[in-house]
């Protein structure tokens, strides 16, 4: 994994970590973006319910690489995605690796943290 990108991963987790009160890692933070993108709150989910959020985190972060898009919303507000195209065969290590970066992206995109405040060189 690039060092770097994990630097900046961990120092993402630190400005986020005093907003909520639950250890932080890669799959908290997707759930949170899950949770964000479908626009529900914070409230009791059901497992089935939690693994589509992850999954409308997973498409949300993958969607500006141009491997998914927005379709639609369904008849109970639920974020719909299609695929674009095929998503490349990935170990384990570079699969984080991928989602690190696109979770980074994604919280300055929406403008919770800054670049600077990820900046990991002096």
């Amino acid at each position: 994994m690039d060092f770097d990108t994990e630097l900046r991963f961990q120092k993402l987790i630190a400005c986020l970590k005093p907003t909520f009160e639950m250890d932080l890692d890669l799959t908290a933070l997707i759930y949170l973006i899950g949770l964000n993108e479908a626009g529900f709150g914070f409230r009791v989910y059901s497992k089935q319910e939690k693994m589509d959020l992850m999954h409308v985190a997973i498409c949300t972060l993958l969607a500006p690489g141009g491997y998914y898009e927005f379709s639609h919303r369904d008849d109970q507000n639920w974020p719909h995605f299609t695929l674009v195209q095929p998503l490349p065969t990935l170990n384990e290590k570079e699969q984080k690796h991928v989602l690190k970066e696109a979770v980074i992206d994604y919280f300055i995109e929406k403008e919770y943290v800054t670049t600077e405040m990820l900046i990991t060189s002096a």
